[in-house]
């Protein structure tokens, strides 16, 4: 089944191209585009009379000023500020855009389709390192930096997905990403889970990720292939073969593409994450701290012998 063409009517469309285009003129110019966030939010949410009121320094309730304030992307934080090893010059631009993403979506107009696509998509431009043409992205879409995603042409991506870019994330074109898919792009080790490796994951042009799967950082998924709803990926999914479950297996290769495809044994998805891991260093000067505070020894292990005092050495106490 195809979909039809929808328009907005013609009043309509110029009031929205012309808002839109606006904002992408500020966020190109050399404007802080703190200010430029900052002051798209306050219109969008019909905030402008109060928020001059309280530029002006008349009295606001504190419930008001902490509104106000928010809309200002600089006295917010979001998740991934606290990473240790991100990009400090590129995460202060993306975090900005980030907000404005996330913002937008909380106002009424983000259920306006038509609007919301073309707003994400001259967002999109600026806050991916890549965007192709004629992208959708749909409403509640969450990612962690936004600078290390590539995405290509013609690719939809739905409702409530989670792109995950601590490492880096390329899709390609005409991907489709169903509702409340999440695609990672970094692991914690099974025993010190503060402990993260980044990786670098891969959606193939014509791929189909169906609702609420999971792909592992580090995965590859093929070109044209198929995930199924809920499916957890652990491994790379071959071009042309349809993977379902937990975890995912190939259970068939689509219907007519079998001459292009290669055969997998058992169904089993080879696991290829050590290639594609992303290193990364810390900046000495960043204090690092464990915010769970664990034992990490088993309660068996046997006690470490400490090494013996250098008598070359001055006593530490």
């Amino acid at each position: 089944m195809t979909k039809r063409h929808v328009s907005l009517p013609a009043d309509a469309a110029v009031g929205v191209r012309g808002f839109i285009d606006e904002v992408d003129e500020r966020l190109s110019s050399d404007e802080e585009t703190c200010a430029v966030v900052e002051d798209v939010l306050v219109d969008l949410f019909g905030d402008r009379q109060a928020y001059e009121a309280w530029q002006a320094g008349q009295s606001v309730s504190p419930a008001t000023r902490v509104r106000l304030q928010g809309y200002d992307p600089c006295n917010a934080t979001v998740e991934a500020e606290y990473y240790a090893e991100k990009n400090e010059e590129k995460f202060q631009r993306s975090k900005h855009l980030q907000w404005l993403w996330r913002q937008f979506d909380a106002t009424p107009m983000a259920d306006n389709v038509e609007f919301a696509l073309q707003f994400r998509r001259m967002l999109a431009d600026h806050l991916f390192e890549e965007c192709g043409d004629n992208c959708r992205f749909f409403k509640g879409i969450t990612f962690t930096y936004g600078h290390n995603i590539s995405v290509g042409d013609n690719t939809v991506i739905h409702d409530d997905v989670h792109l995950d870019d601590r490492g880096k994330l390329t899709i390609g074109d005409r991907a489709s990403i169903s509702d409340g898919v999440h695609i990672y792009s970094h692991d914690h080790d099974v025993v010190d889970q503060t402990a993260v490796r980044n990786y670098h994951t891969v959606v193939e042009d014509d791929a189909r990720l169906t609702y609420d799967a999971m792909i592992r950082a580090g995965c590859r998924i093929g070109e044209n292939a198929i995930v199924g709803a809920r499916a957890v990926v652990q491994g790379d999914v071959p071009d042309h073969h349809v993977a379902v479950g937990m975890a995912a297996k190939s259970v068939k290769i689509k219907p007519g593409w079998e001459s292009a495809a290669e055969p997998v044994d058992d169904g089993r998805l080879p696991n290829r994450q050590a290639d594609r891991e992303i290193e990364y260093e810390i900046d000495n000067e960043i204090e690092i701290f464990d915010e769970f505070q664990r034992s990490l020894s088993p309660p068996d292990a046997e006690p470490a012998i400490p090494d013996e005092p250098d008598p070359n050495q001055p006593d530490a106490e």
